[in-house]
């Protein structure tokens, strides 16, 4: 018998994969001096987007009104994907890889099927206060990847075809 994941759950997991780049990237950003001020603004991002899901998860708004396609409704995507990190930060801790590889490492999360449920989000209608906020999330969430792209090429760090 398959359950529909609730929307606490959904944000829970969606909060944490936020919190686990934002780790992540935290990691690069000390170990990347040349690239400190890129990781550390992407970092910071990813704090700013477990923030407002925090938020929103504090609201006593009934169901209705939350934004439908804010969130992957893959309950298991997002925790995959969690573990994911995880496993990378870990494995970046103990023997660091280098500078190209976590670019596309970054990359390639970053277009990852648990962030690819803001495209549906960004394309849809919306007429909330709180459907346009996270419009706003989305689209910088979105331009993670884009930016990760375009600091690869001006810094001349090849893409991984993965990616």
């Amino acid at each position: 018998m398959s359950t529909t994941p609730t929307i606490a759950a959904l944000l829970d997991e969606s909060i944490q994969l936020e919190l686990n780049l934002a780790r992540l990237y935290t990691l690069f950003n000390d170990r990347f001096e040349e690239d400190e001020e890129f990781w550390w603004q992407l970092s910071m991002e990813e704090r700013s987007h477990a923030a407002l899901l925090q938020q929103e998860k504090k609201q006593p708004q009934p169901l209705q009104f939350f934004p439908e396609n804010l969130l992957s409704k893959d309950l298991d995507a997002l925790k995959a994907n969690n573990a994911r990190i995880l496993a990378e930060a870990e494995r970046f801790a103990a023997a660091p890889f280098s500078r190209e590889q976590a670019l596309n490492l970054a990359l390639h999360i970053e277009m990852s099927a648990g962030e690819a449920h803001f495209q549906e989000f960004m394309e849809s209608e919306t007429g909330s206060l709180t459907a346009d906020l996270f419009k706003q999330l989305a689209s910088e969430d979105q331009n993670h990847a884009k930016r990760i792209r375009e600091y690869m090429k001006e810094q001349g760090v090849k893409v991984d075809k993965s990616a």
